[in-house]
């Protein structure tokens, strides 16, 4: 049967100051199962150098290293972690114990790498058998000196080692807990297991059935210990002691995810201002995106609702100024006019119309009583009930009859009518428009407010009546052209286009001197508009999140720098590259994940306080929410990757270095 551990003309050079320094000198030593070994030597010796070797925390400059029976000399990091994990414990001289976590959950870390079942119960077990059955639940600042070291060596234990490492094991204890410590040291080599322990004293060297001294990187003696200090009392038979191949490198499991995000959890709370800080660029951000998809989406939902107002399958044609071809618009006068003939003309202009009527606006003052409100002024032919989805809320619309011999009748708006008549009546009431007694006969719908302009502020009143008694117009304000359905609208566009130009004699170099415009086009430029306003505030919230992301980045990059003997310790103890990626990864995500949700809430009541207070229009959606949950997330997992990376990278034996 091979040796536990078999070494061959090992060295190790380090590079210092542009200095060679030789540590290990050509090392060769035989180490069998079930032995107790003392390594001994002033400082500079190189002991700690060669236990980190044996311990696979650090690899051999030149030389061979078998492990039972195993050349591992060459291994890759995580081969050396996944089999740290199944075969080595260590003991250090720090203890090494995670802070605020309980000593049942320090003493199962080593399963939670190796993937063992029962984590919780092997934890509790190992600490009943070192004497700590009632402080399983205790922090590391909970317990003593001598308690901790045997927290340390029931987490050495819980993976049923073959060979257990004690670096100083006794170099910050108390005499009796020391002896305590060296005891349990003999307790597990009379089980069966390999113990190599580094000491510079030699009366904890006593205690081991073989001395090794090193001096200068190379051993100066090794002898066996006649009598040995302590109860070591007959060893227990010894396993099989050789190993096919490495053990297999297993994936992350659903325990490990978990126990991580636990970690990351611990490490905000621990240090809740500065991850509050860390967090408020990501607040702001996500705020940005909930207030910015709300507003935008209230604007939308506005806009459908004041264009389905304007009616279906509605063309509205204005008089423009018009421009030569190539040239500016023309001055004062050359304005174009609008007529009763020209409506008239143009409801016969293609089959695809529907009806057309014509339309004037203004503004006057309207009185009731003591009571006077200045309001818009929309004179309108019968038409425009069934056009302009204008059918009165109570009462009649006009007819045309009454616009046909100029009727003072009127129709008003819900804010009209709450300016004038408060909690009253207005139908069959009179009131004055500029002076003129018109009869209220209808009070229109409520659509709402769109934007700065609200809708139900105005008076209808009949087309003829306005133009000749009230506003004093010849010429019409605009056109309203309802084509059959809106497959037919492209058609009447063209048609009604020809129609007028023929009829305002516009030869070809000259552009239209009247505006056509459908719901389609309008509903367009409004999104464009609005599309624009919420380009502008994603750039905010992008900015935000990426001024967020990089005080993420940073605040890991110190937390990697301020957990550095962490790291080593969790490789040391079986922990991959990968483990160690995904565990600051997790962390960071946890951190811009919690100032994501945060930045919901108040994007969310931000969106509501507007559409409470300013009377904006805001519309929370799922789909925006999961959006900046999983961008404040991404957000995270991209920024917080650098600092992760180098965690994962860290060597195990320069990270428990780390001062």
């Amino acid at each position: 049967m091979p040796p536990l551990i078999e070494l061959s003309g090992v060295t190790k050079t380090y590079f210092v100051g542009g200095g060679r320094l030789d540590v290990l000198k050509g090392i060769d030593l035989r180490i069998e199962a079930g032995e107790f070994v003392a390594i001994m030597g002033p400082s500079g010796s190189g002991k700690s150098t060669l236990m980190q070797i044996l311990g696979l925390l650090d690899r051999p400059g030149a030389g061979a290293y078998k492990l039972l029976g195993l050349d591992v000399s060459r291994l890759s990091d995580d081969e050396g972690a996944a089999l740290r994990s199944r075969t080595i414990g260590f003991v250090f001289q720090m203890f090494n114990l995670l802070a605020r976590t309980s000593a049942r959950d320090n003493v199962g870390l080593p399963m939670l790498y190796t993937g063992e079942p029962g984590r919780a119960r092997r934890a509790a077990e190992v600490l009943r058998e070192v004497g700590l059955g009632d402080r399983m639940d205790h922090a590391p600042n909970q317990l003593s000196g001598g308690q901790q070291q045997r927290v340390a060596i029931a987490r050495a234990l819980v993976n049923r080692p073959r060979l257990i490492f004690a670096d100083e094991p006794t170099g910050n204890l108390a005499s009796q807990q020391a002896e305590e410590i060296l005891g349990r040291l003999i307790e597990m080599n009379r089980s069966g297991i390999t113990v190599v322990m580094v000491t510079h004293e030699p009366d904890i060297a006593a205690y081991a059935k073989r001395i090794i001294r090193l001096k200068d990187g190379v051993i100066v003696s090794d002898e066996a210990n006649p009598a040995p200090r302590g109860d070591h009392g007959e060893p227990a038979a010894l396993r099989a002691t050789t190993l096919d191949g490495v053990p297999p490198i297993r994936e992350l499991s659903g325990e490990e995810l978990l126990e991580h995000v636990r970690s990351a959890l611990g490490a905000i709370r621990a240090n809740k201002l500065r991850s509050a800080l860390s967090m408020l660029g990501i607040l702001i951000g996500v705020t940005a995106v909930i207030a910015m998809l709300a507003i935008g989406r209230g604007a939308q939902k506005s806009v459908e609702t004041q264009l389905s107002g304007l009616g279906s399958n509605l063309i509205m044609l204005w008089p423009v100024s018009p421009r030569t071809a190539g040239g500016p618009r023309g001055g004062m006068g050359s304005f174009s006019r609008l007529t009763l003939e020209d409506a008239a003309m143009i409801a016969r202009a293609h089959p695809g119309i529907a009806r057309a009527a014509g339309e004037v606006s203004g503004s006057g003052q309207a009185v009731f009583g003591d009571k006077n409100v200045n309001t818009s002024l929309t004179g309108a032919m019968p038409e425009y009930e069934q056009m302009r989805n204008s059918s009165p809320f109570y009462g009649r619309f006009f007819t045309a009859e009454e616009n046909d011999r100029m009727a003072r009748v009127a129709l008003l708006g819900p804010t009209v009518v709450a300016s004038l008549f408060g909690e009253q009546d207005p139908v069959g009431r009179t009131i004055s428009i500029e002076h003129i007694k018109f009869k209220v006969i209808g009070v229109l719908t409520r659509k709402g407010s769109s934007g700065f302009q609200d809708q139900d502020d105005k008076i209808i009143i009949p087309l003829k009546t306005a133009m000749k008694r009230v506003l004093g117009r010849q010429y019409l304000s605009m056109v309203d052209i309802e084509a059959v359905s809106p497959e037919d609208t492209d058609a009447v566009i063209a048609a009604v286009r020809a129609l007028m130009r023929k009829r305002h004699r516009l030869p070809d170099y000259k552009d239209d001197d009247f505006m056509l415009r459908n719901m389609a086009e309008i509903q367009a430029a409004l999104s464009g508009t609005s599309k624009i306003f919420s380009l502008l505030l994603g750039i905010v919230a992008a900015i935000s999140l990426v001024v967020g992301g990089i005080g993420i980045m940073n605040i890991m990059l110190v937390s990697v720098s301020e957990r550095t003997r962490e790291i080593g310790l969790r490789k040391a103890i079986g922990a991959t590259r990968r483990a160690v990626l995904i565990q600051f990864l997790i962390e960071a995500a946890a951190m811009s994940t919690c100032g994501g949700l945060m930045g919901i809430a108040l994007g969310m009541s931000i969106a509501f306080a507007l559409a409470a207070f300013a009377g904006w229009a805001a519309i929370v959606t799922p789909q925006s929410v999961i959006l900046a949950f999983f961008f404040s997330a991404g957000t995270g997992v991209v920024f917080g990757f650098w600092p992760a990376r180098k965690a994962s990278l860290l060597s195990p034996i320069e990270a428990l270095r780390y001062e």
